[in-house]
């Protein structure tokens, strides 16, 4: 009970509301917001399979391939890329469509 129904002396039975548009319950996002998700996700993925690689079968002789462009600049770049695009999808607000 809130302090307004004790006041009034309503009394309110639990998971009743009076107003049924207020609990409405969906999804938390909206369809693109899930949509830019998997596109982040993707990315973030394609990112680190960029970092793999370069390594020595033979632990006593060291491969310079590990310094390559790709994985020390390139891969991270696109990571970073993923998270802010994971970023831009939950903080993503549909416009409202206007009511003529």
């Amino acid at each position: 009970m809130t302090i307004d129904d004790m006041a009034t002396k309503k009394e309110v039975k639990p998971g009743k509301t009076e107003n049924p548009e207020k609990t409405a319950r969906g999804f938390v996002f909206g369809k693109t917001n899930y949509i830019l998700m998997i596109i982040g996700l993707a990315v973030i993925v394609i990112g680190f399979l960029l970092m793999t690689g370069g390594g020595s079968d033979d632990p006593n002789r060291f491969d310079p391939g590990i310094f390559s462009f790709r994985r020390i600049t390139l891969a991270p770049v696109i990571v970073l890329i993923g998270f802010v695009v994971e970023g831009v999808a939950i903080m993503y607000r549909p416009k409202a469509k206007k009511e003529e």
